[in-house]
């Protein structure tokens, strides 16, 4: 027999906690809660606190394992319909003889029975409204707000309302026991839940029935003007006053709900992503990036990709990111990368700096009272005895984390805005940096003229300024340069680029171009830069990750110079076990004695040409050389470069290796190799067409391998040279096969 449904709605009658409140707000606060570790919990809760369907308690806490009753959820219910200008006319209506005029939910019980025909009391007539709402009770009322009755469900009350719930994705993350009390973060859950939900009409989902909707992602959150805004990849809104996003939903894809009539922002909801990552770059590709674990991730051309406040698309990024960028990645249920955050989680809106070792004052407050945070400094996790004098702190409310970066930049202030005592804007290294708030009293210390080192957060904001020189806050910033006599860019490894005059001879334009640089200034519009060679010495020990006697950082930065510039690999691309301290130009280490960045010659081969040399010597009519001979490589079937001129002497036919540089609107030969010469290997040494062993050590075999038929004078592939003859010839260079022969 039917069990008759008693369906009900509750809501919570709590104060605002606001907690860690930013500079320069007013009404709109941010608000966290200090007992909320489940992060899915925590954003649906930040969802939902937006729109008004729930808040916490006086002291900070959400109190998530706490069971609601009747009432409590009934005011949840009309929030979550956007009713509350309607209360008004159900204040003094008597519906249920418990539920008089004097009670504190009478509006929200009444409006939910009369107005919107979704609850109903018990069999008594009574509403009981602090009796405890079930799972089963709770979720009959939102299917009954998606538009379902009791005849379009049928079967066992509460077992049929739960199984059509599940059907539609509204009880996903909630217990299945219908019986049981409701929590307030299963709540929370269920109402996101709701908002995703299509109604039973179809075509739309319940947040579109609240408002216009916009898709985008969630670029960022602050407050202007006192009020909170939201700014999406689409444009920025502003929320309903007196409320301001704490972070939480920062970079997340979703629904931002509009309110039709006074366009303001009621809340973002964020779609139900798989997962997310956030790594340190080494390198990327056009159609992958590596971390610094080694880790690889296939990214499409067309992925979207969100950095500074701006959408592209990964084709377009991928060359403008740098090695140690920290990135999030977005994966979707099947574990592919659904788009691209450049970033630890969202922009800061508050600072912290460390002024002793080891001091970790001033992160709890930062963090809004949010335990069980996690702390990573410059990517890596980290602890209180890693902290140094000016690091500072941010805190990602997405990722639950304190975020530490040692950045410095140290140069002449050259512009400032509004004005030096109030700066919101400073310009060093021809940037234009963004100050916090609270970095003003620092910044204002100084006017433009001074030299001055800044101290940045992890996504590049000014938190403070101190001297530049009789401090120990020298400036740190390297990166790769694009130099010209005039003029040089720089992308440094923190993730800015900065631009400035020099004056360079060729020799050093040369010398500087695409390679390692320390950059400063020293006057307005001009740059001063230092090729970084030496540092740590010894040999880089790839299989046990050292450098010498020194450990090899976690997130480790390894550039190679291939005769052309800088390229960036892992650790997992180098085929040696160990590479000679003479491959090694540069090696510098971070804060706790670790190397962090390290500078080889080729050591992978990728940046060389390998091939059969073509080449033509000038003589004059005594026999005597006279100038540059002529130089080409040929490389495959039709693949021949371009015929440079060289003071190299090599023999027609030999193979070698030749990197091309490019300056300007000219080539050159870089630099050549001979790759390492190994004869007669036998057809059997092969373990398929992707390795070979020789004497004991086995060779990687790339797919593109160049292979050559000496007696045929043809190029054929490597099933056809191992067809022809029972040996060949294998060229290697750092543990890579680059060339073979036969014939």
């Amino acid at each position: 027999m039917k069990r008759r449904i008693t369906t009900f709605l509750l809501a919570v009658c709590m104060t605002v906690s606001l907690l860690a409140v930013p500079a320069g707000a007013a009404s709109g606060a941010t608000v966290t809660f200090s007992d909320i570790g489940d992060r899915s919990t925590a954003m649906a809760v930040e969802s939902l606190r937006l729109l008004g369907v729930l808040d916490g308690y006086g002291d900070g806490t959400f109190r998530p394992g706490t069971v609601l009753n009747r009432a409590q959820f009934c005011k949840m219910a009309v929030y979550a319909m956007n009713g509350s200008s309607e209360l008004s006319r159900y204040r003094t209506v008597t519906i249920f003889p418990d539920v008089k005029p004097s009670h504190w939910a009478a509006a929200y019980i009444n409006m939910a029975a009369k107005g919107k025909d979704i609850i109903s009391g018990y069999a008594d007539g009574r509403f009981h409204p602090d009796r405890t709402v079930t799972v089963g009770q709770a979720v009959t009322i939102l299917m009954r707000m998606l538009g379902y009755k009791d005849e379009d469900i049928g079967g066992i009350w509460p077992d049929s309302y739960m199984a059509e719930a599940a059907t539609v994705g509204l009880t996903e993350g909630v217990s299945t026991n219908g019986s049981a009390g409701l929590t307030r973060a299963q709540a929370a859950r269920l109402f996101l839940n709701l908002l995703r939900t299509p109604t039973k009409e179809g075509g739309t989902t319940f947040a579109s029935t609240l408002g216009q909707t916009v898709q985008g992602v969630l670029l960022s959150s602050d407050t202007e003007g006192g009020e909170g805004r939201l700014r999406l990849s689409t444009g920025t809104y502003t929320l309903t006053e007196g409320k301001a996003s704490n972070g939480m939903l920062n970079g997340m894809k979703g629904t931002l709900i509009v309110d039709s009539k006074s366009g303001r922002a009621l809340t973002f909801v964020p779609e139900d992503l798989g997962s997310s990552k956030t790594v340190v770059l080494a390198s990327a590709k056009a159609t992958e990036m590596t971390d610094t674990s080694g880790n690889t991730y296939t990214v499409k051309s067309d992925t979207q990709v969100f950095q500074n406040g701006e959408a592209s698309s990964w084709g377009e990024a991928y060359t403008w990111l740098n090695a140690g960028t920290s990135v999030t990645l977005y994966l979707d249920a099947a574990g592919n990368v659904d788009y691209v955050f450049v970033g630890g989680g969202g922009n800061a809106t508050s600072a912290v700096i460390v002024y002793e070792k080891g001091s970790t004052a001033g992160f709890a407050s930062l963090a809004g009272g949010a335990t069980g945070y996690t702390i990573y400094k410059n990517g890596v996790r980290a602890s209180s005895g890693d902290m140094r004098k000016y690091d500072v702190a941010t805190y990602s409310a997405v990722t639950n984390s304190i975020r530490v970066s040692d950045t410095r930049i140290t140069g002449y202030y050259e512009d400032c805005s509004p004005n030096p005592s109030e700066p919101s804007k400073i310009t060093v290294l021809g940037h234009e940096f963004n100050v916090l708030p609270s970095a003003m009293q620092t910044v204002s210390k100084f006017r433009p003229g001074d030299q001055i080192t800044l101290l940045l957060t992890e996504d590049n904001q000014v938190a403070g300024a101190v001297e530049a020189t009789g401090t120990t806050a020298s400036g740190n910033a390297i990166g790769i340069a694009e130099v010209s006599s005039g003029s040089a860019t720089v992308n440094l490894l923190c993730g800015i680029q900065v631009k400035g005059s020099v004056k360079l001879s060729a020799s050093d334009v040369e010398r500087l171009n695409g390679q390692l640089v320390r950059v400063s200034s020293s006057k307005k519009d001009g740059l001063s830069l230092t090729r970084l060679t030496g540092g740590v010495s010894g040999d880089l020990d790839v299989e046990n990750g050292k450098l010498g006697s020194r450990e090899l950082a976690e997130n480790v930065i390894i550039f190679q110079n291939d005769g052309s510039g800088l390229t960036a690999i892992s650790l997992s691309q180098i085929t040696e076990a160990k590479v000679p301290s003479s491959q090694i130009t540069y090696a510098g280490t971070d804060w706790a004695d670790r190397v962090k960045v390290i500078v080889l010659n080729s050591v992978t081969g990728s940046g060389y040409i390998f091939g059969r040399a073509h080449y033509t010597a000038n003589y004059d009519e005594e026999g005597n050389r006279v100038g540059n001979a002529q130089l080409s490589v040929e490389y495959g079937e039709g693949k021949t470069t371009a015929t440079f001129e060289t003071g190299y002497v090599v023999r027609n036919g030999d193979i070698v290796g030749i990197t091309i540089v490019t300056a300007g609107n000219t080539q050159r030969i870089g630099s050549l190799i001979y790759p390492d010469e190994l004869r007669n290997v036998p057809n059997a040494a092969w373990s398929g067409k992707g390795a070979v062993t020789v004497n004991g050590r086995t060779y990687t075999v790339p797919a593109s391998l160049p292979c050559y038929n000496r007696e045929t004078r043809e190029w054929v592939t490597l099933t056809e040279a191992r067809a022809y003859a029972d040996s060949a010839t294998l060229y290697v260079h750092q543990g890579v096969v680059r060339f073979l022969e036969v014939g």
